[in-house]
């Protein structure tokens, strides 16, 4: 890794180390918890979807249907939320790794990379399924069978409970990424605490022994000493 990249004489005791309390810290891990509880209310809708084994009544996939519709059809205000608490998420990412240290290339050089799974999740199956079910296509009078071409060249388009079931399965992978970042900035923390105890360790047992040494030398008799006391005898 170039040196212009990554200053390897950084250490969590550094003046301008950017590590698990900086603030950039809590810019990442506030969105993604933030992401992490959209996930978790939307868990009842998808759980019928992947975690049993019972038929899928046609009312459930309708109302479900009437939820992602609401969801996609909402004022802009939250689309723009969601997009504010995506950038400031990269915002601390970028932080961070500005003259990253060692640490913040192995944690958060990997968080990065999990966050970028995370929003290509989003992008590719999230947002592009809640435009199916926001025009309705499985309704429509040409739409016969489970898959059928779509406007693009070689896109198949599944059918209503195949797409639901990809979305749900898109909204555990991305839970699943996004508890990955937390994992990896919380053994970040780990790292550093694990280094600051080796690092005070090491201090006192610097301490200890140099006291020892002054102590000996402070107890053994000087040239001075041996020659007044050959005098007095």
């Amino acid at each position: 890794m170039p040196d212009k990249w990554v200053d390897w004489s950084k250490t969590p005791r550094s003046k301008d180390y950017r590590g698990s309390a900086s603030f950039a810290t809590f810019m990442i891990i506030g969105p993604t918890c933030f992401f992490l509880g959209i996930l978790f209310a939307e868990f009842p809708y998808d759980f019928p979807l992947l975690w049993t084994k019972d038929p899928i009544p046609p009312p459930y996939l309708d109302q479900l249907e009437t939820h992602l519709k609401f969801v996609h059809q909402s004022p802009p205000l939250i689309a723009r939320v969601l997009s504010i608490m995506i950038a400031t998420g990269f915002l601390g990412f970028f932080i961070k790794l500005f003259k990253a240290s060692e640490s913040n290339m192995l944690f958060d050089g990997a968080s990065l990379v999990l966050y970028l799974i995370g929003v290509g999740v989003y992008i590719s199956n999230i947002v592009k399924g809640l435009r199916f079910v926001s025009a309705g296509i499985w309704h429509a009078e040409d739409f016969a069978g489970r898959v059928r071409d779509g406007p693009l060249t070689g896109e198949i388009v599944l059918g209503r409970e195949d797409s639901l079931k990809v979305m749900a399965a898109s909204n555990t992978i991305l839970a699943l990424v996004l508890v990955g970042v937390l994992v990896l900035q919380a053994g970040q923390w780990y790292a550093e605490r694990k280094d600051s105890e080796d690092y005070e360790k090491m201090q006192k047992e610097a301490a200890e022994s140099s006291a020892a040494t002054g102590g000996q030398q402070s107890g053994s008799p000087t040239s001075a000493d041996k020659k007044s006391s050959k005098k007095k005898q």
